[in-house]
């Protein structure tokens, strides 16, 4: 081996980069010729590896004995050892080797790469010149070395091409081992499997028959087992299996996961009859004609295993059918006439087939004994989609007598297979009926107090006693007096559940005709009606049931709205009242129309749902009665401030309007330079103040319809003092907006910025005015009616965060719907409760084309005077153009 300080010898001391080149290619070289003696030596130990595998997957060692199977193993072992005996003259070339093969095999002649590092025979100046010269044309050579790849000579030691044969019997044994009847590389370090004979007579027919809420077709097996893998099925799938032919009974096995082996049995209706005269005159034909009888066999899977039949095996893996989830969306809480609202979510692997939520009492007496079950609450779980579905439900439980009591509420969800799962527990105190009566809510009292343990009927009769002590004080109407008289008696004779409940049912029915008289009846009627048909929708009920349920729901829906309608009219219109939260008729019709629509095309989901939001939108409905005390004050004060600052709001707009006409008129005469065309000019008396400095034109409209406007008349200096005084209506609003704000801080209630932003905008606007500059001032006023709208959004906030908290609980004296969003019972946009104030997107532009604005007032003034037959569009006209 050359020494290393023999490397920087010729061409390689003053060429570094060809010296790298060189030694990168000597490497190259000795990989080349180290796997040159490497692959000969190979190729029986591939050779032996081939036999092995082709042996395998062929299945032969499946196939023999035991003692054959290991004799064979271990003539493989050998084989292969004694294979690798040859590597062991195996080394790494040297580089002299690798010089010469990169010489050979470039065809370089004159050996350049060795002539490197040799040194001349004669070492004279002449010679070492020459020498160095015949070192540098070589090394030019050596630039373009390539070693290839390795030639190992193969057919140089297999001279007959045997090594063919191990390659074509692999690629033949791997295309048998796909067969059914292919072997496994496993299959020599296992014990052969057991032989089983199969009769061909014998006919099997299998099939796996999921459950039905699963929604899978059934899996049918092919009759030689030919599955590779396990199949999967669901759990509490049927398993089928029938055997026919063959001369004996065919035994039907399912070996389980941990080797336990049952014996699938004969179903009883399939097995063969036969009279006793012939079974006593041929007893031996017993057992071949029971064989040539076909018979089933059935079983449920709910574990893995393999079915064995025949000398045949099927493997199963069951899937398991996890329990059904369910949660709250959402806490619980009242609607307005008591019933009870319940949002959820519910979640299995195949549906949810049923679900309701558990009701019971926080704090119980084990000697109790009460007069009612818990309360039935029963969940809407939609049909198609119940694997992840979310709805909300809601009943009206206010009847039952823990109404009122604190409870807890567990939600429970079961599948079809029968397994349950359960939320975590929520306790609140479970809505009761809002009782406006004293004496309503006095009786409801007596009946619960019984009604929760029969053992306290004395203290029940006690409180009705204490009702009648005097009155001609306590009980106005004579029919209340001798209904609680009548109830006391039935309370004293009550004997048995019977009796007690019937007792309860009339004292009930006391109370709700003292709050609300026919119109409590009308409401259960109501109730009593949809609750039976979602139950005719829940199982499916023909069409001929489906719309004679709905004709009973109709009318007990119209005498409700009747009742209710009667009501209406004897109770006042509330501050919180406006014609968007009323309910009609139509709205009511349409919607009963399209449940039954819906039910009758087959559309019964979408028919329960529909029937389910009815149901929630009734409960929401609250009957219209008076306000009384403290609440309603507070409310007609509220209503005053409401009102009030509508008027700012519209005078404001008014004043903006004048003063833009104003300021546009006057420009127009400076724009055309027009002499004074008259000194005495009406509006200068219309637009002077009054007492206290208030606007007189708030109490005057427009002076005809048909003739000029009296500013049209007025030269530039007229119009310039006009503007002048226009300043006392500006401050006069101000002055009013600080009385408000004054107001709301003794209700409690805190301005918004916006009133103060408001007040300062007028103002600046009322300098401008001042001075006779109309544009400043119109600028001025459109910002302060954008900080009006902005202060009396947040005043109305407050006011609707203040009766959250009472209209959550069922507040009295309205007809229309609790907090929906600010959508009514169908699910339109309200409109806010008092004057508009406009939103965010409405601005005050900064110019106005004043030809458009004439062109319109031209066509709203035309229109006017066609007398419009519409007293509406007559009104909003005129509104329109500023007449009062």
């Amino acid at each position: 081996m050359t020494s290393p300080s023999r490397q920087k010898k010729g061409a390689f001391a003053y060429r570094p980069s060809l010296a790298r080149l060189v030694t990168t290619k000597r490497l190259l070289a000795r990989i080349v010729l180290f796997f040159e003696q490497l692959l000969p030596p190979l190729m029986p130990v591939l050779s032996v590896i081939a036999f092995y595998l082709s042996a395998s997957w062929f299945g032969l060692f499946r196939s023999v004995p035991d003692w054959l199977r290991i004799l064979l193993l271990i003539a493989f072992a050998a084989a292969f050892l004694i294979s690798l005996l040859p590597f062991r003259t195996l080394r790494w070339p040297r580089i002299a080797e690798a010089d010469r093969m990169l010489e050979e095999r470039n065809g370089l002649p004159h050996q350049p790469v060795t002539v490197q590092e040799e040194e001349p025979a004669f070492d004279t100046p002449f010679g070492r010149a020459l020498w160095r010269e015949h070192q540098a044309r070589m090394a030019e050579k050596i630039a373009a070395l390539d070693t290839g790849l390795p030639r190992p000579d193969i057919a140089a030691h297999d001279r007959f091409a045997l090594r063919a044969v191990p390659a074509l019997l692999l690629v033949t044994a791997f295309g048998y081992s796909l067969s059914i009847n292919g072997g496994s590389i496993r299959d020599a370090l296992q014990a052969a499997p057991e032989q089983v004979v199969s009769d061909p007579a014998v006919r099997i027919d299998a099939w796996v028959t999921p459950p039905s809420y699963t929604g899978r077709a059934p899996i049918y097996l092919t009759a030689d087992g030919s599955e590779q893998a396990p199949i999967g099925i669901p759990q509490f799938s049927g398993l089928t299996v029938r055997v026919s032919g063959g001369k004996t009974a065919e035994k039907v096995l399912f070996r389980k996961a941990n080797g336990e082996v049952q014996d699938i049995a004969v179903q009883a209706d399939t097995k063969p009859q036969q009279t006793a005269g012939s079974a006593s005159e041929q007893p031996t034909a017993a057992p071949a004609s029971q064989a040539l009888v076909a018979q089933t066999h059935m079983m449920k899977l709910q574990e893995n295993g393999a079915l064995e039949v025949n000398g045949r095996r099927w493997s199963f893996d069951v899937l398991p059918d996890k329990a059904p989830e369910i949660a709250f969306d959402g806490l619980p809480k009242p609607s307005v006439n008591g019933a009870l609202e319940i949002g959820f979510t519910v979640k299995d692997d195949y549906g949810v087939q049923e679900a309701h939520a558990e009701i019971v009492p926080v704090e119980t007496d084990p000697t109790a004994t009460p007069l009612y079950p818990l309360p039935e609450y029963r969940l809407d779980i939609p049909r198609r989609n119940a694997r992840d579905a979310k709805g909300v439900t809601s009943r009206n439980l206010t009847e039952h007598p823990l109404a009122g009591k604190r409870v807890r509420i567990t939600l429970v969800a079961k599948d079809a297979a029968g397994q349950t799962g359960r939320s975590p527990p929520h306790e609140m105190v479970l809505p009761s009926r809002p009782f406006n009566e004293p004496l309503a809510a006095a009786v409801a009292e007596e009946r619960q107090v019984f009604a929760l343990d029969t053992r306290k009927m004395p203290q029940a009769i006690a409180l009705n006693e204490a009702l009648t002590i005097r009155p001609e004080e306590t009980i106005p109407k004579l029919t209340n007096y001798l209904l609680l008289e009548s109830a006391l008696t039935r309370m004293k004779l009550a004997r048995g559940e019977d009796a007690l409940k019937d007792t309860a049912q009339y004292l009930w029915e006391i109370a709700l005709g003292m709050e609300d008289g026919d119109l409590s009846l009308a409401e259960r009627k109501l109730r009593e009606a949809q609750q039976k048909l979602a139950d005719a929708l829940d199982r499916n009920a023909p069409d001929a049931e489906i719309k004679k349920l709905m004709d009973e729901l109709r009318k007990a829906m119209q005498d409700y709205m009747t009742e209710l309608a009667q009501r209406m009219q004897n109770a006042p219109m509330q501050p919180n009242q406006n014609a968007q939260n009323i309910l009609r008729q139509q709205d009511l019709e349409r919607m009963m129309d399209q449940i039954e629509n819906l039910a009758r095309s087959g559309n019964r989901d979408a028919a329960q749902q529909m029937l389910s939001e009815l149901q929630r939108m009734m409960n929401n409905l609250q009957a219209g009665r008076p306000q009384r005390g403290q609440q309603g004050q507070e409310n007609s004060e509220a209503r005053k401030q409401i009102d009030k600052l509508g008027e700012i709001l519209r005078d404001q707009q008014k004043l903006m309007e004048q003063t833009f006409r104003l300021d546009q008129q006057l420009r127009d005469r400076m724009q055309r330079g027009e002499p004074d065309m008259g000194e005495n000019d009406p509006l200068l008396d219309e637009m002077n103040p009054g007492e206290n400095g208030e606007p007189r034109d708030q109490q005057q409209g427009q002076q005809g319809k048909e003739g000029q406007q009296p500013s049209d008349q007025m030269t530039a200096e007229q119009l310039r003092e006009a503007l002048k005084q226009l300043r006392a209506q500006q401050d006069a609003l101000g002055k009013q907006l600080g009385e408000l704000q004054k107001s709301l801080g003794e209700m409690g209630m805190k301005p918004g910025p916006g009133f103060g932003q408001a007040q300062r905008e007028m103002e600046g606007a009322g300098r401008e005015l001042g001075q006779g500059r109309g544009q400043p001032a119109v600028e001025g006023q459109g910002r302060a009616l954008e900080a009006l709208r902005q202060g009396a959004r947040d005043m109305m906030n407050q006011m609707m965060q203040a009766q959250q908290g009472q209209q959550g609980q069922g507040p009295n004296g309205q007809v229309g719907q609790g907090d929906q969003n600010g959508r009514d019972p169908l699910g339109r946009p309200r409109r806010p409760q008092g004057p508009e104030f406009g939103d965010n997107s409405v601005k005050v532009p900064d110019e106005i084309d004043v030809q458009r604005a004439r062109e319109i007032l031209d066509a709203i003034r035309e229109k006017l005077g066609n007398n419009p037959p519409q007293e509406m569009e007559r009104r909003y006209l005129e509104r329109l153009l500023d007449i009062q």
